[in-house]
């Protein structure tokens, strides 16, 4: 069995996910609490607030403490034979946790920050994000980009699959741009129930004072290889600062990306780990159906994969 770890990002989060697992399983409410220190809050009082587990601010570190706690928990009851990890934008820090590339607290010091810039210039520069359901994918990026040389601010965002691209940008100009591609024949676009126009320029600023937060931390060779949505490459020590500084403002290429972490480390099982399923749903639909894909959201699931895995590794 060789393992890669899917972790969740923004957008996964749901009202009570880890409570379950914060009352039976000893190394997350470990981690849970050690997150909670370096907050300087309740993560559980979070991860039960509806209105804070919503926001960007209160989500990111809720999100990024659950999934490398999950991660680390799993390690630490026998989880083998883990050769590579991916995850979806904001995930990719709980990977690069569970690779050793970042600490544990490190990180959540670093996303509580994160969650705060991208929460005070999504405020100032709100905007607008659609899933593009659709496979011809060339054609919706030549459509965005003519209406960006017309001046739009409206831009690819998220290659989910090889047929579900997300778009994002000012509102009145994605909305310009949903009618450019109905009339070109995309049949069915979804918005997405976020207030800001995420890895596209106008959280430029954020990205910025990521930069310089990135600065001095201290960065670690990776145990296996993480694979960045921003480069379609494996992070490297040299690299690592760099790619989650522009992270923010550029597309992200999972798709891509799951199927080179696929292909290249000859993976058999996917474990997607987070509070959220979508990750899997996506990996159905870009990897071979001889991949097991499981999700581990709670305490039930915990136990069940991790029993799986650990009997057939």
């Amino acid at each position: 069995m060789r393992i890669g770890l899917l972790f969740n990002g923004q957008g996964s989060q749901k009202v009570g996910m880890g409570q379950d697992l914060y009352d039976n399983l000893a190394s997350f409410q470990k981690y849970i609490d050690q997150a909670s220190a370096i907050l300087g809050y309740d993560l559980i009082e979070v991860f039960n607030d509806e209105q804070k587990i919503s926001q960007t601010k209160w989500a990111q570190p809720a999100i990024v403490a659950f999934d490398a706690a999950l991660a680390a928990a799993m390690v630490e009851c026998g989880m083998p034979n883990v050769v590579a990890a991916l995850g979806l934008s904001l995930g990719e820090y709980p990977a690069l946790v569970a690779s050793g590339m970042l600490t544990f607290d490190q990180t959540i010091a670093l996303v509580k920050d994160r969650g705060a810039y991208m929460q005070a210039v999504g405020d100032e520069n709100p905007g607008k994000m659609v899933a593009v359901l659709d496979d011809d994918q060339d054609m919706i990026v030549e459509k965005i980009k003519a209406l960006q040389e017309d001046g739009a601010a409206v831009y690819t965002a998220n290659f989910n699959t090889f047929a579900q691209l997300v778009i994002g940008g000012k509102a009145a100009d994605v909305d310009q741009a949903v009618a450019v591609l109905e009339e070109a024949g995309v049949k069915k676009m979804v918005p997405l129930p976020v207030s800001g126009a995420f890895h596209t320029p106008l959280l430029q600023e954020a990205s910025d004072l990521m930069a310089g937060r990135l600065a001095e931390e201290a960065v670690e060779d990776a145990a296996y290889p993480v694979y960045s949505n921003t480069t379609k490459q494996v992070f490297t020590a040299e690299t690592l600062k760099d790619t989650l500084t522009k992270q923010i403002v550029s597309p992200t290429y999972f798709a891509d990306c799951l199927k080179n972490m696929v292909g290249d480390q000859k993976i058999d099982t996917l474990i997607e780990i987070g509070p959220g399923v979508t990750l899997s749903k996506f990996a159905r639909k870009i990897v071979s159906k001889d991949v097991s894909r499981y999700s581990v959201t709670d305490w039930t699931t915990f136990e069940k994969v991790l029993a799986l895995v650990k009997e057939e590794g």
